[in-house]
């Protein structure tokens, strides 16, 4: 039996998200996303092979970053960085919708799961506006 989703409680101010074309599908984000929203994605390209990346589930995404660094006392200088590739990023919960669009990745991937992708970020978009 699925598990059922509960509604979101509040939404983030920023969304990481992860640009495919800079992404090696290493893993490293997985690993230490807390919430597990995290998912290893797979496109065959025919001929041309396959591309591996990993992708955000934007609905279960709660903004901690620390997909992006592990946290540090504010007073140490050095940042430790998760993804070796600088594939991650953290976006305005409000301009989700227009990234989502353009992150990269096999086109025919991104239409494919238009729906799924920006339609899910436009849905979370509208809802921080309207918060």
């Amino acid at each position: 039996m699925a598990k059922k989703k509960a509604p979101r409680k509040k939404i983030p101010k920023e969304i990481a998200i992860i640009n495919a074309d800079n992404c090696t599908g290493c893993e490293s984000c997985i690993e230490v996303c807390p919430v597990d929203c995290i998912d290893l994605r797979t496109f065959g390209l025919g001929i041309q092979g396959s591309q591996t990346w990993c992708e955000i589930d934007f609905e279960r995404c709660v903004g901690c970053e620390v997909c992006v660094h592990i946290p540090q006392k504010k007073t140490n200088p050095y940042e430790l960085t998760v993804c070796p590739w600088d594939a991650i990023e953290m976006v305005p919960t409000e301009n989700l919708a227009q990234v989502v669009a353009q992150i990269g990745g096999p086109p025919e991937y991104i239409e494919e799961n238009w729906d799924r992708l920006v339609g899910a970020a436009q849905h979370i978009a509208e809802m921080k506006a309207n918060a």
